[in-house]
């Protein structure tokens, strides 16, 4: 049994599982964002339209967001276990945490915009109308182009720091 759990942490902390994890949250990140930018207009003042014409390609975009959360949660966790020992405490309380807000922006935009497609689904003509509608639509532009990519920026420059003051990662 010990030499069973043994074999099988072994193979959890190569370096392909962040390799698998980081390639699949990359293709699915890159499949949902690429849905939105084909089917949501990148004017936050735009009145709607883009609901009736492309909400089930949306909706299948914010459908992929949780399976591209959880391969990106493993990307992080298989990135902190290598580190083990090395880490810098700053520099991996910084990555982490820019890595969790990117995340909960990310989730919190999207179930912003799902909640725009199901109270669109229940009264259209109300919806685009209303104020909720664009303080909505404005609050997941602004998470998404503002406060997402600031996060990611961070989670990058700081995962690269770490990478290089470490050694965790090969390079070359």
């Amino acid at each position: 049994m010990l030499q069973d759990r043994s074999i099988t942490r072994a193979n959890l902390k190569t370096p392909k599982a962040a390799a698998i994890a980081g390639i699949l949250f990359s293709l699915l990140l890159i499949a949902v964002f690429w849905l939105l930018r084909v089917s949501v207009p990148a004017d936050p003042q735009e009145p709607g339209s883009w609901l009736r014409a492309n909400s089930n390609v949306v909706a299948l975009a914010l459908n992929l967001v949780p399976f591209a959360g959880i391969a990106f949660l493993w990307f992080i966790g298989v990135l902190r276990d290598r580190l083990g020992q090395r880490e810098d405490r700053f520099f991996a309380t910084v990555f982490f945490g820019s890595g969790l807000l990117f995340l909960g922006t990310l989730f919190i935009a999207a179930a912003l915009v799902g909640g725009i497609l199901i109270a669109f689904a229940a009264q259209p003509e109300e919806l685009i109308n209303s104020a909720a509608f664009h303080i909505a639509r404005a609050t997941a532009y602004n998470l998404m182009n503002i406060y997402m990519v600031k996060m990611a920026g961070v989670f990058m420059i700081t995962t690269s720091t770490l990478a290089i003051y470490t050694g965790f990662a090969p390079f070359g």
